[in-house]
């Protein structure tokens, strides 16, 4: 039986994506990634595990990035995302290539692009309930790639003084420092996500630079949602644009 995609908005420039509801849908992760990030309308971008499309969809509709690429391992995923990078015509800055994370390097050359945004599975394997279905496992559990596969490519496929920046857990943050500055990218920005004024951090957002120096700024936190269950102004305004920063219901 042929699946059936539902349509979502994105919030910006019209732009929609298709997703699998038994798959492994976008969250804010996303959302908030693709603001963190930097990249100029000439750099050469790559996303490592795209899934659907969700982050290069997101950096073009921001004007982040002139050319992105979408790795991603799964073929249905891989297919998907192409599907939604000409829904939007966005075909001639944004392709998908269906290849396995650990193997960047070797696809696509060393030192050939200048930034990497990933959004990788959160869960070490053996921790947590893994979910029966395969796209769900895949996609938050380290089953296909590790953080130290993540961080190796990433660091192979940066030219010089290239920028990185991955979404993750909190709780895995020592590690990723670590992993980071043993692949010579140097933490550079670390933001604390919270759900709420006074809760733990929920997500951290990391960038770092390949070859970069030692200084490491921490900027203020964001919190997602105010006393009255919606939206910060920031975080409204991170999802639907510059001026439109006012509390506004989940949508």
């Amino acid at each position: 039986m042929e699946k059936k995609l539902r349509s979502d908005e994105l919030g910006r420039k019209g732009y929609r994506i298709l997703q699998d509801p038994d798959a492994f849908c976008f969250g804010v992760d996303a959302v908030l990634l693709a603001d963190f990030a930097e990249a100029s309308r000439t750099d050469r971008v790559l996303d490592l595990g795209t899934g659907n499309g969700i982050l290069p969809l997101l950096l073009d509709a921001r004007e982040k990035g002139g050319s992105i690429v979408g790795l991603e391992l799964q073929e249905a995923s891989a297919a998907l995302a192409a599907e939604n990078f000409a829904l939007n015509g966005a075909a001639e800055r944004l392709s998908a290539v269906c290849g396995d994370l650990k193997e960047a390097s070797a696809i696509f050359g060393k030192a050939s692009f200048d930034a990497v945004v990933t959004n990788p599975p959160y869960q070490e394997l053996g921790r947590g309930l893994i979910n029966p279905d395969g796209a769900k496992s895949v996609a938050r559990h380290e089953i296909a790639c590790t953080l130290e596969d993540v961080l190796r490519e990433a660091a192979a496929v940066l030219k010089l003084h290239g920028k990185f920046y991955m979404v993750h857990r909190p709780k895995r943050l020592a590690e990723i420092l670590a992993g980071m500055q043993a692949v010579r990218i140097a933490p550079r920005t670390l933001r604390f996500v919270h759900a709420h004024a006074g809760d733990m951090a929920s997500l951290v957002l990391v960038s770092g630079m390949r070859g970069g120096g030692k200084e490491l700024r921490v900027l203020p936190p964001l919190i997602l949602y105010g006393e009255d269950g919606k939206y910060t102004p920031e975080v409204y305004e991170i999802y639907y644009g510059e001026g439109t920063g006012k509390a506004g219901e989940e949508r």
